[in-house]
Protein backbone atom coordinates (compact mmCIF):
# COMPACT_ATOMS: atom_id res chain seq x y z
CA UNK A 1 0.00 0.00 0.00
CA UNK A 2 1.34 3.53 -0.80
CA UNK A 3 2.72 5.71 1.72
CA UNK A 4 1.39 9.13 2.73
CA UNK A 5 4.28 10.66 1.48
CA UNK A 6 3.79 9.11 -1.79
CA UNK A 7 0.23 10.42 -1.98
CA UNK A 8 1.68 13.66 -1.39
CA UNK A 9 4.43 13.01 -3.55
CA UNK A 10 1.74 12.01 -6.54
CA UNK A 11 -0.53 15.04 -6.03
CA UNK A 12 2.75 17.01 -6.54
CA UNK A 13 4.06 15.65 -9.82
CA UNK A 14 2.05 16.57 -13.16
CA UNK A 15 -0.27 13.84 -14.05
CA UNK A 16 0.78 12.10 -16.80
CA UNK A 17 -1.66 11.20 -19.67
CA UNK A 18 -3.60 7.51 -18.86
CA UNK A 19 -3.26 6.80 -22.82
CA UNK A 20 0.33 6.96 -23.03
CA UNK A 21 -0.06 3.71 -20.37
CA UNK A 22 -0.65 0.67 -22.19
CA UNK A 23 -2.10 -1.33 -19.34
CA UNK A 24 -4.46 1.42 -18.70
CA UNK A 25 -5.64 1.15 -23.01
CA UNK A 26 -5.86 -2.63 -22.49
CA UNK A 27 -8.03 -2.46 -19.89
CA UNK A 28 -9.98 0.02 -20.94
CA UNK A 29 -10.40 -1.52 -24.44
CA UNK A 30 -11.07 -4.85 -22.48
CA UNK A 31 -13.75 -3.66 -20.28
CA UNK A 32 -15.35 -1.70 -23.31
CA UNK A 33 -15.63 -4.67 -25.17
CA UNK A 34 -17.17 -6.38 -22.08
CA UNK A 35 -19.75 -4.14 -21.40
CA UNK A 36 -21.21 -4.07 -24.84
CA UNK A 37 -21.74 -7.53 -24.71
CA UNK A 38 -23.53 -7.57 -21.33
CA UNK A 39 -25.11 -4.48 -22.07
CA UNK A 40 -26.46 -6.37 -25.21
CA UNK A 41 -26.87 -9.03 -23.21
CA UNK A 42 -29.52 -7.74 -20.68
CA UNK A 43 -31.66 -6.75 -23.16
CA UNK A 44 -32.09 -10.09 -25.27
CA UNK A 45 -33.33 -12.30 -22.49
CA UNK A 46 -35.81 -9.44 -21.26
CA UNK A 47 -36.97 -9.50 -25.00
CA UNK A 48 -36.66 -12.57 -25.93
CA UNK A 49 -38.77 -13.55 -23.04
CA UNK A 50 -41.58 -11.13 -23.85
CA UNK A 51 -41.56 -10.81 -27.26
CA UNK A 52 -40.93 -14.87 -28.06
CA UNK A 53 -42.00 -16.64 -25.33
CA UNK A 54 -44.92 -14.37 -24.37
CA UNK A 55 -43.90 -13.89 -20.43
CA UNK A 56 -46.05 -11.70 -18.33
CA UNK A 57 -45.01 -9.44 -15.89
CA UNK A 58 -44.42 -11.74 -12.83
CA UNK A 59 -42.55 -13.66 -15.28
CA UNK A 60 -40.37 -10.80 -16.20
CA UNK A 61 -40.00 -9.81 -12.50
CA UNK A 62 -38.49 -13.40 -11.40
CA UNK A 63 -36.02 -13.48 -15.03
CA UNK A 64 -34.45 -10.50 -14.11
CA UNK A 65 -34.56 -10.93 -10.42
CA UNK A 66 -33.07 -14.33 -11.54
CA UNK A 67 -29.98 -12.59 -13.45
CA UNK A 68 -29.47 -10.39 -10.31
CA UNK A 69 -29.33 -12.69 -7.56
CA UNK A 70 -25.45 -12.80 -7.56
CA UNK A 71 -24.93 -9.67 -6.26
CA UNK A 72 -26.63 -10.78 -2.98
CA UNK A 73 -25.25 -14.34 -3.03
CA UNK A 74 -22.04 -13.33 -4.30
CA UNK A 75 -20.46 -9.91 -3.52
CA UNK A 76 -18.94 -9.72 -0.56
CA UNK A 77 -17.65 -13.48 -1.13
CA UNK A 78 -15.94 -11.88 -4.37
CA UNK A 79 -14.52 -8.86 -2.85
CA UNK A 80 -12.93 -10.77 -0.03
CA UNK A 81 -10.74 -13.00 -3.26
CA UNK A 82 -10.52 -10.03 -5.81
CA UNK A 83 -7.94 -8.38 -2.79
CA UNK A 84 -5.80 -11.83 -2.64
CA UNK A 85 -5.60 -11.97 -6.72
CA UNK A 86 -4.86 -10.45 -9.62
CA UNK A 87 -7.51 -8.51 -11.26
CA UNK A 88 -6.60 -9.64 -14.47
CA UNK A 89 -6.42 -13.24 -13.74
CA UNK A 90 -10.39 -12.73 -12.17
CA UNK A 91 -11.26 -10.64 -15.27
CA UNK A 92 -10.13 -13.12 -17.95
CA UNK A 93 -11.83 -15.74 -16.62
CA UNK A 94 -14.75 -14.01 -16.02
CA UNK A 95 -14.62 -13.05 -19.53
CA UNK A 96 -14.05 -16.94 -20.86
CA UNK A 97 -16.69 -18.15 -18.28
CA UNK A 98 -19.70 -15.81 -20.15
CA UNK A 99 -18.36 -16.80 -23.59
CA UNK A 100 -18.68 -20.40 -22.66
CA UNK A 101 -22.14 -20.06 -21.09
CA UNK A 102 -23.65 -18.07 -24.07
CA UNK A 103 -22.49 -21.00 -26.26
CA UNK A 104 -24.13 -23.53 -24.30
CA UNK A 105 -27.12 -21.73 -24.72
CA UNK A 106 -26.85 -22.09 -28.47
CA UNK A 107 -26.77 -25.52 -27.88
CA UNK A 108 -30.04 -25.60 -26.11
CA UNK A 109 -31.72 -23.74 -28.81
CA UNK A 110 -30.11 -25.96 -31.41
CA UNK A 111 -31.75 -28.85 -29.70
CA UNK A 112 -35.14 -26.72 -28.57
CA UNK A 113 -35.06 -26.39 -25.42
CA UNK A 114 -34.30 -22.36 -25.09
CA UNK A 115 -37.69 -22.09 -22.81
CA UNK A 116 -38.00 -20.25 -19.98
CA UNK A 117 -36.17 -22.54 -17.53
CA UNK A 118 -32.71 -22.19 -19.72
CA UNK A 119 -33.53 -18.31 -19.98
CA UNK A 120 -33.07 -18.36 -16.23
CA UNK A 121 -30.17 -21.10 -16.02
CA UNK A 122 -28.21 -18.48 -18.14
CA UNK A 123 -29.11 -15.00 -16.40
CA UNK A 124 -27.89 -16.83 -13.60
CA UNK A 125 -24.71 -17.85 -14.84
CA UNK A 126 -23.88 -14.52 -16.80
CA UNK A 127 -24.67 -12.73 -13.77
CA UNK A 128 -22.53 -14.69 -11.04
CA UNK A 129 -19.74 -13.97 -13.93
CA UNK A 130 -20.67 -10.79 -13.88
CA UNK A 131 -19.98 -9.82 -10.18
CA UNK A 132 -16.31 -11.05 -10.59
CA UNK A 133 -15.52 -9.43 -13.47
CA UNK A 134 -17.30 -6.00 -11.83
CA UNK A 135 -15.34 -6.29 -8.73
CA UNK A 136 -12.62 -6.88 -10.10
CA UNK A 137 -12.26 -4.35 -13.08
CA UNK A 138 -12.93 -1.66 -10.50
CA UNK A 139 -10.27 -2.63 -8.50
CA UNK A 140 -8.16 -3.03 -11.31
CA UNK A 141 -8.19 1.01 -12.03
CA UNK A 142 -6.56 1.80 -8.26
CA UNK A 143 -3.96 -0.90 -8.96
CA UNK A 144 -3.04 0.47 -12.06
CA UNK A 145 -2.94 4.14 -11.69
CA UNK A 146 -2.10 6.90 -9.55
CA UNK A 147 -4.94 8.49 -7.04
CA UNK A 148 -4.72 11.68 -8.57
CA UNK A 149 -5.32 9.90 -12.24
CA UNK A 150 -8.55 8.35 -10.66
CA UNK A 151 -11.56 10.86 -12.01
CA UNK A 152 -9.61 10.95 -15.62
CA UNK A 153 -9.23 6.86 -15.18
CA UNK A 154 -13.15 6.78 -14.29
CA UNK A 155 -14.44 8.92 -16.36
CA UNK A 156 -12.70 7.19 -19.21
CA UNK A 157 -13.60 3.59 -18.35
CA UNK A 158 -17.49 5.15 -17.54
CA UNK A 159 -17.25 6.58 -20.99
CA UNK A 160 -16.59 3.14 -22.77
CA UNK A 161 -19.26 1.79 -20.45
CA UNK A 162 -21.74 4.50 -22.02
CA UNK A 163 -20.53 3.73 -25.40
CA UNK A 164 -21.24 0.94 -24.84
CA UNK A 165 -24.81 1.43 -23.96
CA UNK A 166 -25.44 3.02 -27.15
CA UNK A 167 -24.29 0.14 -29.46
CA UNK A 168 -25.75 -2.51 -26.72
CA UNK A 169 -29.71 -2.55 -26.30
CA UNK A 170 -29.65 -1.44 -30.13
CA UNK A 171 -27.97 -4.13 -31.73
CA UNK A 172 -30.01 -6.46 -28.36
CA UNK A 173 -33.27 -5.18 -29.95
CA UNK A 174 -32.30 -5.64 -33.19
CA UNK A 175 -30.89 -9.06 -32.84
CA UNK A 176 -34.07 -10.18 -30.85
CA UNK A 177 -36.33 -8.77 -33.65
CA UNK A 178 -34.15 -10.75 -36.72
CA UNK A 179 -32.30 -13.17 -35.73
CA UNK A 180 -33.43 -16.57 -34.46
CA UNK A 181 -33.59 -17.26 -30.59
CA UNK A 182 -30.16 -19.22 -30.32
CA UNK A 183 -28.02 -17.07 -32.55
CA UNK A 184 -30.04 -13.85 -30.58
CA UNK A 185 -28.36 -15.56 -27.18
CA UNK A 186 -24.82 -15.83 -28.68
CA UNK A 187 -24.60 -12.25 -30.34
CA UNK A 188 -22.58 -11.41 -27.18
CA UNK A 189 -19.84 -14.36 -26.93
CA UNK A 190 -17.62 -12.29 -30.13
CA UNK A 191 -17.24 -9.31 -27.38
CA UNK A 192 -16.55 -11.36 -24.47
CA UNK A 193 -13.53 -13.07 -26.53
CA UNK A 194 -12.23 -9.68 -27.38
CA UNK A 195 -12.49 -8.89 -24.01
CA UNK A 196 -10.68 -11.59 -22.80
CA UNK A 197 -7.90 -11.52 -25.74
CA UNK A 198 -7.10 -7.57 -24.94
CA UNK A 199 -7.18 -7.96 -20.90
CA UNK A 200 -4.85 -10.91 -21.04
CA UNK A 201 -1.94 -9.20 -22.12
CA UNK A 202 -2.15 -6.51 -19.34
CA UNK A 203 1.71 -7.15 -18.08
CA UNK A 204 1.95 -4.69 -15.13
CA UNK A 205 2.79 -6.36 -11.69
CA UNK A 206 -0.37 -5.85 -9.27
CA UNK A 207 0.56 -5.33 -5.49
CA UNK A 208 -1.82 -7.90 -3.64
CA UNK A 209 -0.81 -7.84 0.09
CA UNK A 210 -2.45 -10.40 1.40
CA UNK A 211 -0.85 -13.04 -1.03
CA UNK A 212 2.36 -12.76 1.12
CA UNK A 213 1.46 -13.82 3.80
CA UNK A 214 -1.23 -16.60 5.36
CA UNK A 215 -4.65 -14.89 4.67
CA UNK A 216 -6.70 -14.27 6.69
CA UNK A 217 -10.04 -16.63 6.67
CA UNK A 218 -12.55 -15.28 4.12
CA UNK A 219 -14.70 -14.63 6.73
CA UNK A 220 -12.89 -12.32 8.50
CA UNK A 221 -11.63 -10.17 5.62
CA UNK A 222 -15.42 -10.15 4.28
CA UNK A 223 -16.22 -8.42 8.34
CA UNK A 224 -13.54 -6.08 7.67
CA UNK A 225 -14.83 -4.73 4.51
CA UNK A 226 -18.18 -4.29 6.01
CA UNK A 227 -16.64 -2.70 9.09
CA UNK A 228 -14.47 -0.52 6.74
CA UNK A 229 -17.87 0.78 5.18
CA UNK A 230 -20.16 0.95 7.97
CA UNK A 231 -17.49 3.23 9.97
CA UNK A 232 -16.39 5.83 7.54
CA UNK A 233 -19.64 7.86 7.11
CA UNK A 234 -18.89 9.28 3.67
CA UNK A 235 -19.24 4.90 2.34
CA UNK A 236 -21.42 4.64 4.58
CA UNK A 237 -23.76 7.11 2.75
CA UNK A 238 -22.15 6.11 -0.89
CA UNK A 239 -23.88 2.59 0.37
CA UNK A 240 -26.96 3.57 1.45
CA UNK A 241 -27.73 5.85 -1.49
CA UNK A 242 -26.72 3.35 -4.01
CA UNK A 243 -29.36 0.48 -1.99
CA UNK A 244 -32.34 3.40 -2.15
CA UNK A 245 -31.35 3.58 -6.38
CA UNK A 246 -30.55 0.40 -7.40
CA UNK A 247 -33.84 -0.99 -5.50
CA UNK A 248 -35.86 1.59 -7.14
CA UNK A 249 -33.92 1.67 -10.44
CA UNK A 250 -34.74 -2.32 -11.05
CA UNK A 251 -38.19 -2.59 -10.27
CA UNK A 252 -38.67 0.74 -12.34
CA UNK A 253 -36.84 -0.93 -15.47
CA UNK A 254 -38.96 -4.02 -14.81
CA UNK A 255 -42.10 -2.28 -15.45
CA UNK A 256 -40.22 -0.05 -18.07
CA UNK A 257 -39.54 -3.50 -20.36
CA UNK A 258 -43.25 -3.54 -20.01
CA UNK A 259 -44.54 -0.24 -20.50
CA UNK A 260 -42.69 0.65 -23.72
CA UNK A 261 -43.76 -2.61 -25.73
CA UNK A 262 -47.69 -2.84 -24.10
CA UNK A 263 -48.13 0.58 -23.24
CA UNK A 264 -46.59 2.31 -25.98
CA UNK A 265 -46.78 -0.15 -28.33
CA UNK A 266 -42.81 -0.32 -29.38
CA UNK A 267 -41.50 -2.78 -31.42
CA UNK A 268 -38.36 -4.96 -30.10
CA UNK A 269 -36.38 -2.31 -32.27
CA UNK A 270 -37.69 0.11 -31.01
CA UNK A 271 -37.21 -0.62 -27.48
CA UNK A 272 -33.31 -0.99 -28.39
CA UNK A 273 -32.99 2.33 -29.57
CA UNK A 274 -34.91 4.38 -26.98
CA UNK A 275 -32.87 2.61 -24.38
CA UNK A 276 -29.82 3.13 -26.29
CA UNK A 277 -30.28 6.93 -26.01
CA UNK A 278 -29.22 6.50 -22.49
CA UNK A 279 -25.88 5.63 -24.58
CA UNK A 280 -25.36 9.07 -25.82
CA UNK A 281 -26.31 11.17 -22.79
CA UNK A 282 -24.09 9.03 -20.47
CA UNK A 283 -20.93 9.92 -22.36
CA UNK A 284 -21.37 13.39 -22.41
CA UNK A 285 -22.01 12.18 -18.30
CA UNK A 286 -18.64 10.83 -18.58
CA UNK A 287 -17.35 14.09 -20.15
CA UNK A 288 -18.85 16.56 -17.78
CA UNK A 289 -17.18 13.88 -14.62
CA UNK A 290 -14.16 15.38 -15.65
CA UNK A 291 -14.48 18.73 -15.29
CA UNK A 292 -17.78 19.71 -13.13
CA UNK A 293 -16.67 18.40 -9.57
CA UNK A 294 -13.27 19.93 -9.94
CA UNK A 295 -14.94 23.42 -10.61
CA UNK A 296 -18.62 23.59 -7.93
CA UNK A 297 -17.32 20.55 -5.85
CA UNK A 298 -17.87 16.55 -5.31
CA UNK A 299 -21.16 17.04 -3.20
CA UNK A 300 -23.04 19.91 -5.23
CA UNK A 301 -22.29 17.66 -8.36
CA UNK A 302 -23.43 14.68 -6.98
CA UNK A 303 -26.78 15.90 -5.03
CA UNK A 304 -27.94 17.96 -8.14
CA UNK A 305 -27.14 15.46 -10.74
CA UNK A 306 -29.09 12.51 -8.92
CA UNK A 307 -31.59 14.92 -8.07
CA UNK A 308 -32.16 15.45 -11.91
CA UNK A 309 -31.51 12.26 -13.28
CA UNK A 310 -34.11 10.47 -11.08
CA UNK A 311 -36.27 12.92 -11.81
CA UNK A 312 -36.74 13.03 -15.28
CA UNK A 313 -37.85 9.14 -15.33
CA UNK A 314 -40.83 10.72 -14.42
CA UNK A 315 -42.18 12.39 -17.54
CA UNK A 316 -42.27 8.51 -18.58
CA UNK A 317 -45.47 7.46 -17.22
CA UNK A 318 -47.33 10.51 -18.57
CA UNK A 319 -46.48 9.91 -22.40
CA UNK A 320 -49.28 9.37 -24.73
CA UNK A 321 -49.96 9.10 -28.35
CA UNK A 322 -48.52 7.66 -31.60
CA UNK A 323 -44.96 6.16 -32.25
CA UNK A 324 -43.85 9.72 -33.81
CA UNK A 325 -43.86 11.72 -30.56
CA UNK A 326 -43.91 9.01 -28.15
CA UNK A 327 -40.76 7.77 -29.58
CA UNK A 328 -38.53 10.89 -29.40
CA UNK A 329 -40.00 11.77 -25.74
CA UNK A 330 -38.62 8.35 -24.55
CA UNK A 331 -35.55 8.79 -26.78
CA UNK A 332 -35.10 12.55 -24.60
CA UNK A 333 -35.81 11.20 -21.63
CA UNK A 334 -32.99 8.59 -21.55
CA UNK A 335 -30.46 10.61 -22.87
CA UNK A 336 -31.25 12.91 -19.61
CA UNK A 337 -31.03 10.19 -17.14
CA UNK A 338 -28.08 8.74 -18.53
CA UNK A 339 -26.14 12.22 -18.64
CA UNK A 340 -26.83 13.62 -15.27
CA UNK A 341 -26.53 9.38 -14.20
CA UNK A 342 -23.61 8.94 -15.69
CA UNK A 343 -22.33 12.66 -13.60
CA UNK A 344 -23.14 10.51 -10.44
CA UNK A 345 -21.51 7.03 -10.95
CA UNK A 346 -18.25 8.99 -12.14
CA UNK A 347 -18.16 10.99 -9.34
CA UNK A 348 -19.28 8.52 -6.50
CA UNK A 349 -16.99 6.28 -7.83
CA UNK A 350 -13.96 8.44 -8.02
CA UNK A 351 -14.87 9.18 -3.78
CA UNK A 352 -15.29 6.01 -2.92
CA UNK A 353 -11.85 4.78 -4.37
CA UNK A 354 -9.92 8.15 -3.09
CA UNK A 355 -11.36 7.16 0.32
CA UNK A 356 -10.03 3.61 0.39
CA UNK A 357 -6.67 2.22 1.06
CA UNK A 358 -5.44 0.10 -1.88
CA UNK A 359 -5.53 -2.97 0.29
CA UNK A 360 -9.09 -2.68 0.88
CA UNK A 361 -10.72 -1.79 -2.65
CA UNK A 362 -11.85 -4.97 -3.60
CA UNK A 363 -13.83 -5.64 -0.38
CA UNK A 364 -15.22 -2.35 -0.43
CA UNK A 365 -16.23 -2.40 -4.20
CA UNK A 366 -17.92 -5.65 -3.24
CA UNK A 367 -19.69 -4.07 0.04
CA UNK A 368 -21.08 -1.07 -1.87
CA UNK A 369 -22.38 -3.58 -4.74
CA UNK A 370 -24.20 -5.61 -2.26
CA UNK A 371 -25.56 -3.38 -0.63
CA UNK A 372 -26.59 -1.61 -3.78
CA UNK A 373 -27.30 -4.02 -6.04
CA UNK A 374 -28.02 -6.60 -3.72
CA UNK A 375 -31.34 -5.03 -3.77
CA UNK A 376 -32.43 -5.46 -7.19
CA UNK A 377 -33.51 -8.49 -7.48
CA UNK A 378 -36.51 -7.24 -4.44
CA UNK A 379 -36.74 -4.33 -6.92
CA UNK A 380 -37.76 -6.44 -10.27
CA UNK A 381 -39.89 -8.71 -7.69
CA UNK A 382 -42.07 -5.27 -6.62
CA UNK A 383 -41.59 -4.05 -10.00
CA UNK A 384 -43.80 -7.03 -11.23
CA UNK A 385 -46.44 -7.03 -8.41
CA UNK A 386 -47.04 -3.33 -8.85
CA UNK A 387 -47.47 -3.70 -12.78
CA UNK A 388 -50.12 -6.84 -12.21
CA UNK A 389 -51.49 -5.48 -8.81
CA UNK A 390 -51.24 -1.44 -10.03
CA UNK A 391 -51.17 -1.41 -13.87
CA UNK A 392 -48.25 -0.33 -15.93
CA UNK A 393 -48.63 3.39 -15.88
CA UNK A 394 -49.58 3.62 -12.18
CA UNK A 395 -46.80 0.91 -11.24
CA UNK A 396 -44.13 3.14 -13.41
CA UNK A 397 -44.94 6.50 -11.74
CA UNK A 398 -44.58 4.95 -8.31
CA UNK A 399 -41.09 3.29 -9.11
CA UNK A 400 -39.95 6.07 -10.67
CA UNK A 401 -40.80 8.43 -7.87
CA UNK A 402 -39.19 5.94 -5.35
CA UNK A 403 -35.87 6.53 -7.25
CA UNK A 404 -35.59 10.23 -5.27
CA UNK A 405 -34.98 8.60 -2.13
CA UNK A 406 -31.17 8.26 -3.22
CA UNK A 407 -30.26 12.32 -3.58
CA UNK A 408 -32.68 12.89 -0.68
CA UNK A 409 -30.21 10.38 1.40
CA UNK A 410 -27.06 12.22 -0.35
CA UNK A 411 -28.39 15.74 0.49
CA UNK A 412 -28.84 14.87 3.80
CA UNK A 413 -25.24 12.96 4.35
CA UNK A 414 -21.61 14.07 4.36
CA UNK A 415 -21.17 13.38 0.97
CA UNK A 416 -23.39 16.97 -0.15
CA UNK A 417 -20.61 18.77 2.17
CA UNK A 418 -17.36 17.30 0.26
CA UNK A 419 -15.48 20.36 -1.76
CA UNK A 420 -13.69 20.36 -4.88
CA UNK A 421 -10.73 18.14 -3.67
CA UNK A 422 -11.18 14.50 -3.46
CA UNK A 423 -10.23 13.32 0.45
CA UNK A 424 -7.43 11.18 1.66
CA UNK A 425 -7.48 7.40 2.02
CA UNK A 426 -9.00 6.88 5.53
CA UNK A 427 -6.33 5.40 7.18
CA UNK A 428 -3.58 7.71 5.49
CA UNK A 429 -5.27 10.75 6.76
CA UNK A 430 -4.28 12.89 9.30
CA UNK A 431 -6.38 12.00 12.89
CA UNK A 432 -7.66 15.74 12.43
CA UNK A 433 -8.40 16.14 9.29
CA UNK A 434 -9.70 19.77 7.90
CA UNK A 435 -12.83 20.25 6.92
CA UNK A 436 -14.03 19.78 2.95
CA UNK A 437 -12.98 22.93 1.00
CA UNK A 438 -16.62 24.62 -0.01
CA UNK A 439 -17.73 25.02 -3.08
CA UNK A 440 -17.23 28.63 -4.83
CA UNK A 441 -20.45 30.82 -4.33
Amino acid sequence: MPSASRALSDVSRPVPSLWRDADFRRLWVGQTASQLGEQANLVVLPLLAVLTLGTGAGGLGLLRAAGQAPVLVLSLFVGAWVDRWRTRTVMVLADAGRAVVLGAAVVAGVLGVLGLPALFAVAVAIGALSVFFDVAYQASLVRLVRRDQLVRGNSALEGSRSAAQIGGPALGGAWVSALPAPVAVASSVPFFVLSFLTIRRIRGSESVPERAERPAPVRRRIHEGLRFVARDPALRAVGAASAAFQFFFAATMTVYLLFLPRELHFSGTAVGLALAATGPGALLGSLLAARLPRRFGHGTVLVTAAALGDGVMLCVPALHGPAALTVPAVVAVNFAFGAVGQLVNVTVMAVRQAVTPDRMQGRVAATITFAGMGLAPLGSLLGGLLAQVCGLRTGLAVTAAGMLLSPAVMALSPLARLGRTLPAPRDAAPAAAPPAEPPPA
